[in-house]
């Protein structure tokens, strides 16, 4: 199992100088990987491209592109770039969103999401894996009167998805490289979320299925403190029936409890309790919460965690 970080630099003077400098100290730590988040801000596969080239020691990945208010052709081209730029390290994570996201800041009707995504995937493995695209689905059409290859990217780009309800999983596991379940914990992941999109990929004929479980957490003294901080950040996703529910799945009452907050010991020890419940991955988020000091605490444990073989070739797309 390997263990990343996302990076969050929104507060800085320049959110792309900072997040080359924070790469390069996750790098130092021991991260194999860093991922970063996309909402209407910084454009994700730009700002991974950027910082992979910079810090070629890291994977970098995208956690997630929601597929409303995007095309496939342009996602693609996108992720292709960036996965020229890294050699070969870039992972596109893609999500169905949420219905106030996508109604307010894009104005079209969050309708039919699961279909959606499943066009999307399709359309998107065919030009990321051929450089064409020949789809014609209910919703989507991509095709490509001239080529959308990029050189130096021929290796494919690795495709995740946010998944954690059942429909979702099914398209994951059918259709995707793995997934990205987020406020799901050891109980949830091992009990629905593991057997749900393991059985679609064995349904599928596909290899087993990456689960890179993105977690909220940082170690600190301070932890009725960091809880109440935390709390109000993430009560944000309570309102979500997807989350909701997944929050419910791991014996949790509001997504704070699944956060994982505390000294090294506790830390380390819901690290393992993600690896037995079946992550292949275990990203860690919000480590910035409690100020430099303890995110950079957190890191040195994190990094310690993380597998050290740099030469180990990342998984591949497909």
């Amino acid at each position: 199992m390997t263990v990343g970080v996302a990076l969050n630099a929104t507060d800085a003077d320049n959110q792309i100088d900072a997040s080359v400098r924070l790469a390069g100290e996750a790098a130092a730590a021991g991260f194999r990987s860093v991922w970063f988040g996309q909402t209407f801000g910084a454009d994700s596969p730009q700002l991974a491209a950027i910082v992979g080239r910079e810090v070629p020691a890291l994977q970098v990945g995208t956690s997630a592109i929601p597929v409303f208010g995007r095309h496939p052709l342009v996602v693609a081209g996108q992720a292709l770039t960036a996965q020229a730029a890294t050699h070969g390290r870039y992972h596109l994570g893609l999500a169905l969103g949420t219905k106030l996201l996508t109604e307010q800041g894009f104005g079209i009707p969050h309708e039919r999401p699961v279909l959606r995504l499943r066009e999307f995937l399709t359309a998107v493995r065919q030009l990321t894996e051929s450089g064409s695209a020949d789809f014609h689905g209910r919703l989507l059409t991509a095709t490509t009167p001239v080529p959308a290859r990029v050189p130096g990217a021929d290796a494919g780009v690795p495709l995740l998805v946010a998944a954690m309800g059942p429909q979702a999983l099914r398209a994951g596991g059918e259709l995707a490289d793995g997934i990205l379940p987020y406020l799901a914990g050891p109980r949830a992941l091992a009990e629905h979320i593991v057997p749900a999109v393991t059985a679609a990929a064995e349904a599928a004929g596909r290899p087993a299925p990456r689960v890179v479980a993105i977690v909220p957490g940082v170690v600190t003294d301070d932890v009725a403190a960091v809880r109440e901080k935390a709390a109000e950040q993430l009560a944000f996703y309570e309102q979500f029936p997807s989350y909701a529910r997944v929050i419910e799945l791991s014996g949790a009452r509001r997504a704070v409890d699944v956060a994982v907050i505390g000294d090294e010991r506790t830390v380390a020890a819901e690290v393992g309790r993600y690896r037995d419940a079946g992550a292949t991955e275990v990203v860690f988020t919000s480590t910035e919460i409690a100020g430099a000091a303890d995110r950079r605490r957190t890191w040195e444990l994190l990094g310690s965690l993380a597998e050290t073989d740099a030469d180990r070739p990342a998984p591949p797309a497909g």
